[in-house]
């Protein structure tokens, strides 16, 4: 057994390797952002979608495609518009008249990494659109069902939906995105680094240094990380207390949670402390792994209580107590 775990190990520090060059071709353009940059790999490794939420000129986008640059991969970046139609993100059936026959024309879902630029400028039934791709990763269209590249990967960009002419994304949809990350502004010391950086007017040059290949087996890898059943044990209890904190002895919590997080929300902890730990260098899951991750990714699906807004409780409160809750195994 010991063996078996040294070379377990031994495995997933090399192959943990590969990430060094791709961070390293990412910080010649972004400055700062280390968290959020980590964040993203989990969600690549991980094949989970990602919300990006934060006010204009935090290098939302920027990040995105800096990613896509450092990837062997196909990549489509989709101005979401308040005027979008579903058929502008999916395609639709053209009629072709030399033949007399409906035809497909796919639309930019049809890649692997796609940016959903702002994706809450667009109204409701176009980010619908999105909700069979994300969870199922094919697409319909007509009669006809495409299915999408393995590597099917939404990281989306939104402003604070304070923000004039934006929409709240369905709760539907949010929960098909593993996780949510708030940026917020950079340090002065960062700052004065980007003046020096992007103020110089000279294009900084990014090469692709991870293929498809590489990528594949590291999400392989990540799936033998151990998980001992105590931590998985601790999954569900996080889980749980958002829904039932009373059993948690967190009753103070039980008139601010409206909804609690679903059973997709504890999938999505238990692979994504893996790729953390695989990030690491780890072979196996510690409860820091869930903690590192748990905010992303329970931030978005809790919804409180009109009584935890009037008091001006935010989920990140909530999900604290919770941490401080659960008992840790």
């Amino acid at each position: 057994m010991d063996h078996e775990i040294r070379e377990l190990q031994e495995q997933i520090t090399k192959e943990s390797r590969i990430l060094s060059p791709l961070r390293a071709e990412i910080s010649k353009v972004i400055v700062g952002q280390k968290d959020m940059v980590e964040k993203i790999l989990i969600g690549l490794l991980s094949n989970g979608h990602i919300l990006i939420e934060g006010v204009p000129g935090l290098a939302k986008t920027l990040m995105v495609s800096t990613l896509a640059q450092t990837l062997d991969t196909d990549f489509k970046r989709i101005q979401f518009t308040p005027d979008m139609l579903p058929a502008d993100l999916i395609g639709t059936m053209i009629y072709n008249q030399k033949t007399g026959e409906f035809q497909v024309k796919k639309g930019p879902i049809f890649s692997s990494i796609i940016l959903a630029d702002e994706i809450n400028r667009a109204p409701a039934k176009t980010q619908s659109a999105l909700l069979e791709a994300m969870q199922e990763r094919q697409v319909t269209i007509g009669d006809h069902t495409f299915p999408l590249d393995s590597s099917f990967l939404v990281i989306a960009t939104q402003n604070p939906i304070e923000q004039h002419g934006t929409y709240p994304l369905p709760e539907a949809q949010i929960d098909r995105f593993m996780m949510k990350l708030k940026l917020s502004y950079p340090s002065k010391e960062e700052e004065y680094s980007i003046l020096k950086i992007h103020g110089s007017g000279t294009l900084i040059d990014v090469t692709s240094v991870l293929n498809k290949k590489d990528l594949e087996k590291a999400k392989e890898v990540i799936h033998q990380v151990y998980m001992d059943e105590k931590i998985e044990r601790y999954i569900v209890d996080i889980a749980s207390a958002t829904r039932n904190p009373e059993e948690y002895e967190l009753a103070e919590i039980k008139d601010l949670i409206a909804y609690g997080a679903s059973p997709r929300a504890s999938l999505y902890l238990k692979i994504g402390s893996k790729a953390n730990a695989f990030l690491s260098g780890r072979g196996y899951v510690i409860p820091d792994d869930i903690r590192d991750i748990g905010y992303d990714i329970l931030r978005h699906r809790l919804i409180l209580t009109y009584e935890a807004q009037a008091e001006d409780i935010t989920t990140e409160d909530v999900i604290e107590k919770i941490f401080m809750g659960v008992e840790v195994p």
